[in-house]
């Protein structure tokens, strides 16, 4: 072989005596030597699926430079050092290349890697040389479906070659190859009706086409149909198969119309009722339930030119319901011929045309009620002048019956009359006067006065209807005007202060103002100090005529005549407050005091009485102070040594100096049993316990005493308390709770004491057997 030529050679793929040499050397004629270009390797073919042996030879890779130097083989790249990890090896001091497993083209079709030849230091003897290999297919994978059901739909009486759907398969081999290329075809239909073949595939695309006619939902609703994927371009023999189901869902168009279930319908309803269901219209439609198509909508096309009638759709049973909207009246009609049609929301299908028995007849009957009566004339309004006497007939507010084919009375009464002032006529409705209609009354609102009255007939059940009746009041000069204002006040001196003067009438125009305002001659005293200016229609001005008039409230009568026809006039009095004036004008304060009528001794007279009440209410204090006083220097009659009761009954004392301070608290502890009492041995007993036993049963002491004798009622309760032998003498101890056993507290039942002093206790034995103890240690005479 020429030198610097590395050589290949494949051993099972490739003859063993074929070796490559992709690295190559050439010499010129001056014996200088170039490098050509490396060798471009053609790929190695390896078939996928192997089964061996393992390791397989491949390739040998081996440089002509072996011969010189030790030369060490080895490649890098994915399935070599990269992973998948050592899928591809190599000797690396002969070079061969192994597979070492079975290789799957659909892992990975294609492998690079790079080979390599250095010395026994490692350094680079030839440039790397690139070696692909690739994986050769076969046909290992069945065609997979995206999906093993498809769903598709089409319209019922779609014509053929109308497109469904597609269904599609994929397979892993190598699509450019027979392996990979998958055809299509429908293997069985169900149902099998209108015909077996009712659709077709396209073998290359998978799409799903009809092939005939006759596509009717209401017959067939659903096709399933089982399609065949195969490879090897279909070749049932060699290829591999997979199949998925296709759901063909024939959808609904509107090709049958609605129809009524009879010719004719009836119903009935009561005059002068709405929102009530008539009648009930039933239709059958063969289409898909509660949809577009099978949604009834009806319409009256004669016989209701009122519009009182109306046929809604039921959403559940797509009945329709006859409904009155608008009242009617049997008086008007007694019945009604409607003529109903009945058409659905999704307009019919091409070429279909609507039936005769989508129109239908309905009869309905109004039956007759008692209606109540009504007044034409509602409200009813009525002008005439206020002020008419008692009894005036007013007008006539009659009612009318609609009944007309039935013989009744109809009766009229009073609901509303605010003042009382109207009667009306049971029989004929005719209204007259019960009293005297006053525009001024609080009762008016803008002149009117409105009442309302009943009109009810006779029927079964009776029925009544109001009416209003408003009555205009033209008012009349009925009412004088009055002075305004009351009260005012003026200088005792004429100036600019005027009293403005104006008056009110409760009557209107034109039986008000323009006002006249004059004083009267008499008393003659009226017009000598007092004087009108007029200043309009409406307004005066009153003022002083002299020149001082003495302080004090003065009440002036004033003439008011109003406007009317005829004119009224009324006297009316305003009281004026003249006072003394500062030079601003306005009064004073004495000057208001001396206006309201009080002279100056009345004010020093009632400032007196004022001084001496103050006066009084002092000394009553000052009293009560030094009586107070004088209580509590008061000497006490008996001295406080002599008194029996402050020895006796001492409160107030807690204990004795420090030394007592130490107490024994467990000896006040109270026993949580009994035992230490009852198991005592007999006549063995403490004296400051409460006997066990059942006790004697004395009679009550009186609780009232005689009103003749207070004496006799405190002995006899003396008495009753000195013999009750259950109530302890006064100085012997008194029981309050067992304190428990072996106490280092002395007994003090009885009491060892002498008296030092000159003190007569004789008294003692007078008072009876609770104080014989103490008499007969203090009473008793001297000891021996």
């Amino acid at each position: 072989q020429p030198k610097g030529r590395k050589s290949l050679s494949g051993e099972g793929a490739v003859p063993q005596s074929d070796t490559l040499l992709p690295w190559r050397q050439h010499q010129n004629a001056n014996g200088l030597r170039r490098q050509k270009r490396d060798w471009v390797i053609p790929p190695i073919n390896v078939p996928e699926n192997s089964r061996g042996p393992f390791p397989q030879q491949l390739v040998r890779i081996r440089s002509d430079k072996d011969k010189e130097i030790h030369i060490r083989y080895s490649i890098t790249g994915v399935g070599a050092d990269q992973p998948p990890m050592e899928v591809f090896s190599i000797d690396p001091v002969s070079g061969r290349m192994y597979v070492t497993r079975p290789m799957d083209r659909e892992e990975r079709a294609s492998y690079h890697l790079r080979a390599h030849a250095v010395d026994m230091n490692g350094n680079k003897v030839e440039n790397p040389i690139d070696l692909y290999i690739y994986v050769i297919d076969m046909n290992d994978n069945r065609p997979e479906f995206i999906n093993q059901v498809y769903n598709g739909s089409v319209d019922e009486g779609s014509k053929p070659g109308t497109y469904v759907m597609t269904v599609t398969a994929n397979d892993a081999d190598d699509g450019t190859t027979a392996n990979g290329m998958v055809r299509y075809r429908i293997v069985t239909q169900t149902p099998q009706s209108p015909s077996q073949n009712m659709f077709t595939i396209n073998s290359e695309t998978g799409d799903i086409v009809t092939v005939a006619a006759g596509l009717d939902r209401e017959k067939v609703q659903q096709y399933i149909v089982i399609v065949q994927a195969t490879d090897m371009e279909g070749n049932l023999n060699y290829g591999l198969s997979n199949t998925a189901t296709a759901i063909i869902t024939v959808t609904d168009v509107n090709d049958n119309p609605p129809e009524f279930t009879t010719s004719t319908y009836s119903g009935e309803v009561p005059e002068n009722r709405v929102e009530v269901v008539v009648a009930n219209l039933t239709v059958m439609d063969r289409d898909q339930p509660h949809s577009p198509n099978w949604n009834a909508i009806y319409r009256i096309i004669s016989g209701d030119p009122s519009g009182h009638f109306t046929v809604r759709t039921d959403p559940v049973t797509n009945e329709g319901m006859v409904t009155v909207v608008k009242a009617v009246d049997y008086e008007m009609n007694r019945a009604f011929m409607l003529t109903v049609m009945v058409s659905n929301q999704a307009p019919l299908a091409s070429g279909i045309q609507m039936s005769f028995q989508s129109t239908a007849g309905v009869t309905i009957s109004v039956m007759d009620v008692n209606e109540a009566p009504y007044f034409p004339t509602n409200h009813k309004l009525i002008r005439l002048e206020e002020g008419v006497p008692t009894g005036t007939v007013l007008t006539t507010f009659s009612a009318v019956d609609p009944d007309r084919f039935m013989q009744q009375a109809v009766r009229y009464s009073k609901l509303s009359d605010p003042a009382n002032w109207l009667n009306i006529n049971a029989t004929n409705g005719q209204i007259t006067t019960a009293a005297v209609l006053d525009r001024e009354s609080d009762y008016i609102k803008n002149n009117v006065y409105e009442a309302t009255f009943l009109a009810a007939d006779n029927g079964i059940p009776p029925a009544s209807g109001t009416g209003t009746l408003q009555i205009y009041l033209i008012d009349i000069n009925d009412n004088a005007p009055e002075l305004l204002p009351k009260e005012a006040q003026i200088c005792e001196k004429p100036n600019l202060n005027v009293i403005n003067i104006t008056a009110a009438d409760a009557d209107i125009d034109p039986n008000v103002g323009p006002f006249v305002f004059e004083l009267p001659s008499v008393p003659s005293a009226v017009r000598k100090n007092w004087t009108i200016t007029r200043l309009n229609g409406d307004y005066a001005q009153l003022s002083l005529r002299i020149m001082y008039l003495e302080a004090g409230v003065y009440d002036v009568p004033i003439i008011v005549t109003d406007s009317g026809n005829p004119p009224l006039y009324n006297t009316s009095v305003i009281k004026v407050k003249v006072c003394p004036c500062d030079e601003n004008g306005d009064c004073t304060t004495i000057g208001a005091v001396a206006a309201a009528g009080l002279g100056t001794g009345a004010i020093i007279a009632i400032l007196i009485c004022i001084i001496i009440l103050l006066t009084m209410v002092l000394l009553f204090v000052v009293w009560m102070k030094r009586r107070e006083k004088e209580r509590h220097t008061k000497q006490l009659l008996i001295d406080p040594e002599d008194d029996v009761r402050d020895n006796i009954l001492k409160y107030d004392e807690e204990g004795g100096g420090e030394e007592d301070q130490d107490y024994d608290l467990s000896q006040l502890q109270q026993p949580e049993t009994m035992d230490h009492v009852l198991n005592k041995a007999p006549g063995v007993r403490r004296v400051d316990e409460r006997p066990i036993g059942a006790e004697p049963q004395y009679p009550i002491r009186p609780v009232i005493p005689h009103p003749g004798d207070i004496g006799d009622f405190i002995n006899e309760g003396l008495r009753a308390a000195d013999n009750d032998p259950t109530a302890p003498p006064y100085d012997s101890l008194l029981v309050f709770d067992y304190e428990g056993s072996g106490s280092r507290a002395g007994s003090v039942s009885s009491l060892n004491s002498s008296s030092s002093g000159d003190q007569d206790y004789d008294y003692l034995n007078d008072w009876g057997p609770r104080f014989k103890k103490l008499a007969d240690m203090y009473g008793g005479g001297d000891e021996d």
